[in-house]
């Protein structure tokens, strides 16, 4: 099965349950444009299911309620936790569920992600991964506080070259319940695009698991906000395990590389770096996009070897700045 049969399969079965899980569908130029928390409300349950999808369908993701949600790593976590595993995690989170592709038209802007970007294969990280595709079916998430109008969703069919009629998309604002839990949900993902980042041989990971804080929605939503408590629960809160085929010596070497404390700029809120970079992403410190602490298991030896620490007085100040 495909990456996106994969991703599909799922989407279709949360439109089976549209009313119950906070959604809504509407179809533009043929594509079905699933709205999971742009003017629906959407849900837990949609937010577990965008995750699913973008995951294609090849791991779990659960939300996990304190006490001991997040662990022994950080055993008084007082919010609830978003877990995730997978067992094929290079081709679940790096060739579907990574958002490393922007959609711009005059009037849109989305950060996609999702199985969808295996069949449009335009990203350099293919190159590296392998893993394009051409599907009959597509499936993807768009990072929004818009609908895509119509001659987006048509650009992205024929980018997938995907019959419009078989393309899904799934559209949240991250400032919405499912929109906040899928974001989240990447503490894996971002662990994984850190070892992509220091050149490590993925085919070495053979699974993973990675949990992170589920922050309280900003009221009135605030987008900006929401990606500031986002990023800091992984960045100050998240907590990855990767079983790696590798000897300790190599584990030892790149694991401190591997955590967001190894970043200069480690220390400071989300918000607050991204309000210095002028609100552009790629004028952040690369180093600092990943999770908190990171255990790496040897696949032979059984051993694991833990870097990096959970900041919670961070992460606390994060959940409870006010809005802007």
């Amino acid at each position: 099965m495909s990456l996106n049969e994969g991703g599909y399969r799922v989407a279709e079965a949360l439109l089976g349950l549209a009313g119950q899980a906070g959604v809504a569908c509407h179809v533009r130029g043929g594509v079905r444009v699933v709205d999971c928390g742009v003017q629906q409300p959407g849900s837990v349950e949609a937010g577990l299911t965008l995750a699913r999808v973008a995951l294609a369908d090849l791991g779990s993701v659960s939300l996990r309620e304190p006490p001991g949600s997040c662990g022994e790593a950080w055993p008084d976590c007082p919010w609830p936790v978003v877990s995730v595993s997978s067992d094929r995690p290079v081709a679940a989170c790096l060739a579907a569920q990574y958002a490393g592709w922007k959609v711009a038209a005059p009037t849109f802007f989305a950060m996609a992600s999702g199985p969808i970007r295996a069949a449009i294969g335009r990203e350099d990280l293919f190159d590296a991964i392998g893993m394009r595709e051409r599907p009959h079916v597509a499936v993807g998430l768009l990072e929004t506080a818009q609908l895509p109008p119509e001659d987006v969703c048509l650009q992205l069919a024929a980018a997938a070259g995907v019959d419009p009629g078989h393309v899904i998309l799934l559209v949240a604002r991250t400032a919405s319940l499912a929109g906040t839990l899928q974001v989240v949900a990447r503490s894996l993902e971002t662990a994984l695009h850190k070892l992509h980042d220091l050149h490590f041989d993925l085919r070495l990971v053979r699974r993973g698991s990675g949990a992170a804080p589920m922050p309280p929605l900003p009221a009135p939503p605030d987008d900006l906000v929401a990606i500031g408590r986002t990023n800091d629960a992984i960045l100050y809160g998240g907590h990855v395990v990767l079983e790696v085929a590798a000897d300790d010596d190599t584990l030892l070497e790149v694991g401190p590389r591997m955590v967001s404390a190894a970043s200069a700029s480690y220390g400071e809120s989300f918000l607050q770096l991204f309000e210095k970079a002028g609100r552009d992403f790629y004028a952040l410190d690369p180093a600092l996009f990943a999770p908190a602490v990171v255990d790496l298991v040897a696949a032979d030896s059984g051993r694991r070897h833990r870097f990096g620490a959970v900041a919670p007085e961070i992460v606390a100040r994060s959940f409870a700045a006010r809005e802007s």
